[in-house]
């Protein structure tokens, strides 16, 4: 089996890869098109794989390669039109029918050709009228024919991972809406995540609800964010980071999980927050501004419990010739989901595998060396006396009373452990 890849690259889809993957599904070969490595371009498809022209055999599949498997609403819809039963067997061709647009600036030759046979097969007049915001909060009829038309390839998850619904929808210049990949990048003003409640009890919609607030709160606390989460009906609208408009220009940048550059393959993996960051400490500019970027967000994500930080809700991305962390994204009360969602990522030591949960270990297991430990810790601190304003951040943001109380014991034990990095010399 084979499929090749396109990147974003001058406004144009650029043939620049491929993939052979053995009959066991094990093994496979990595190898950049030679037009394209020796055409001039850079651009790599993933971070860990610079252009060059050798061919890389791997005994799995390359790690980036999981960032563009379907997963969640989008896979099942796939698993329904391909006729396939779920399972490692089915990845290879979902990502044939499936990554033709998916997050980032990296697509499947062979999903775009799948998209375009799969619209050929419907009447798509009018599909080219955008729908209106209400429309979509309503999710009637008009929205339910274009996202069939279209369907979860254009709209859904196939292009987003996780759990809950979610839609990519881009916005026109009248203001009108439009499954993304429906509309011409001309015409385009703003991409968009639009993300539904992962189920239908009480907790999934308070979830929901608190998650614009709590992206407030990380802004307020001086964390990167990327425009502001907006609550229409059930529905929140997040603005892509992935995608900026710039002078009627559609840019697409590089995006690429932590799992992907930490070589970590499938999704049922459990690594230490040591190995992700490590990960990312090798491909970023600036590391040790990243590293502190990574740990006021884990601060945040046990003060405030948002427990669901698995290695691909972690992410770099290139903008020009910088390479850094994205905006902070899929950050929410998870504590309360349903399904009981642990956090999978700790802080496990390198050499005795046991957990730290005391920041002053944490940093005591760290690479670093004499300067950049002292700047960590010196911003570490200053970050805890931010942190004694985290109640009043997330009240004025709107976080929901009850979660405001429960959350206060996890607020001062952060608080407690950040100032206590003051007795370190």
């Amino acid at each position: 089996m084979e499929c090749h890849f396109q990147i974003f690259v001058d406004d144009n889809w650029v043939d620049c890869a491929s993939l052979t993957v053995r009959e066991n599904q094990r093994g496979s070969v990595f190898e950049y098109d030679l037009d394209y490595a020796f055409g001039g371009t850079l651009e790599p498809v993933s971070l860990g794989f610079p252009v060059d022209a050798n061919h890389h055999t791997t005994a799995q599949w390359p790690a980036f390669f999981y960032d563009l498997i379907p997963q969640g609403s989008g896979r099942k819809f796939l698993l329904g039109l391909l006729g396939l039963g779920d399972g490692p067997g089915a990845d290879f061709p979902l990502v044939c029918a499936g990554a033709f647009n998916p997050i980032g600036r990296v697509r499947v030759a062979e999903a775009v050709a799948y998209f375009d046979q799969h619209i050929g097969r419907h009447d798509a007049r009018g599909m080219d009228k955008g729908i209106t915001m209400e429309e979509i909060i309503e999710r009637g009829e008009a929205f339910h024919e274009r996202m069939m038309i279209h369907s979860m390839l254009a709209a859904g998850t196939t292009g987003v991972q996780g759990a809950a619904p979610k839609y990519l929808l881009t916005m026109d210049r009248l203001g009108l809406w439009h499954a993304d990949g429906a509309l011409a990048d001309a015409e385009a003003a703003a991409h968009f995540i639009v993300k539904l409640p992962r189920g239908t009890s009480g907790d999934d919609k308070k979830v929901l609800r608190n998650e614009a607030a709590y992206m407030q709160v990380a802004a307020a606390m001086g964390v990167r964010t990327h425009g502001k989460l907006e609550r229409h009906g059930d529905a929140l609208f997040i603005p892509r980071f992935d995608r900026v408009v710039e002078h009627g220009r559609v840019m697409r940048r590089h995006q690429e999980s932590a799992a992907s550059l930490a070589g970590l393959c499938g999704f049922d993996s459990r690594p230490s927050q040591f190995e992700l960051l490590n990960a990312i400490r090798t491909f970023v500019t600036d590391k040790t501004e990243n590293t502190i970027e990574f740990l006021k967000r884990d601060v945040l994500n046990l003060a405030m419990r948002n427990t669901d930080n698995h290695a691909r809700n972690t992410a770099v991305q290139k903008v020009g010739d910088e390479i850094r962390l994205t905006p902070l994204f899929d950050f929410a009360p998870m504590y309360l989901d349903p399904e009981g969602i642990v956090r999978a990522a700790r802080w496990y030591h390198p050499a005795t595998k046991r957990e730290l949960i005391e920041w002053r270990d944490v940093l005591a297991a760290l690479t670093l060396d004499d300067g950049e430990a002292e700047h960590i810790v010196g911003a570490l601190r200053k970050f805890g006396e931010q942190m004694t304003e985290l109640g009043n951040h997330m009240q004025q943001a709107g976080v929901d009373d009850d979660i405001v109380a429960f959350l206060r014991p996890n607020i001062d034990e952060q608080v407690r452990q950040l100032h206590a990095l003051g007795d370190i010399e």
